[in-house]
């Protein structure tokens, strides 16, 4: 596979993920965009859909690990590193479900400041104007929501500042992939 194409897993991944996670949504009526987070959907005691949810992650984190190894890390090398670390930290969203506790919590933690760092990281390394809105749209997610702005389950915040960051991810995928090949 030339390394070009592995660009193409820069767009997979996130797709993987929205797919799963609109899929868990979709079969999961007592799911409330008012009450919940998105974890709930793989409480894997509580959830119907938690294999699905779950599975869903663990893959989307691995296909942005293959993206950060591969492509990208030529792309930007130092922000390929926080990718890595947002892949794994994604995984282990899915791996410490709900079901324990503040290890879910912690590492949940751990997966939005991965893609806080990522961002900032592309911000510095590629002066991404898309990037520096994705993180002021995210961070203002989050500073909304922890001052009660908005009335709406933590699956809101997690939705805005998750889909803000793969904008610049996936853009960052096709513009390897369209680029010509130099060898």
């Amino acid at each position: 596979m030339r390394e070009q194409n592995y660009a193409l897993f820069g767009l997979v991944a996130p797709l993987t993920a929205i797919i799963f996670i609109v899929v868990s949504i979709v079969l999961s009526p007592w799911f409330s965009w008012w009450s919940n987070a998105l974890s709930d959907l793989g409480h894997s005691v509580d959830s119907e859909v938690a294999p699905l949810f779950n599975f869903g992650l663990l893959l989307s984190g691995f296909l942005i690990i293959l993206y950060s190894i591969t492509s990208f890390r030529n792309h930007a090398k130092y922000t390929s590193y926080f990718l890595v670390l947002t892949g794994l930290s994604l995984q282990l969203v899915a791996t410490f479900d709900e079901v324990y506790g503040s290890l879910h919590f912690q590492v949940s933690v751990l997966f939005f400041a991965a893609l806080c760092f990522a961002s900032i990281s592309y911000v510095v390394e590629k002066r991404s104007v898309l990037a520096v809105t994705a993180l002021v749209i995210g961070l203002c997610s989050w500073i909304l929501y922890g001052l009660e702005i908005y009335s709406a389950g933590i699956a809101v915040p997690e939705t805005i500042s998750s889909m803000a960051t793969v904008t610049w991810v996936m853009l960052s995928a096709l513009r390897i992939y369209f680029t010509k090949s130099t060898t």
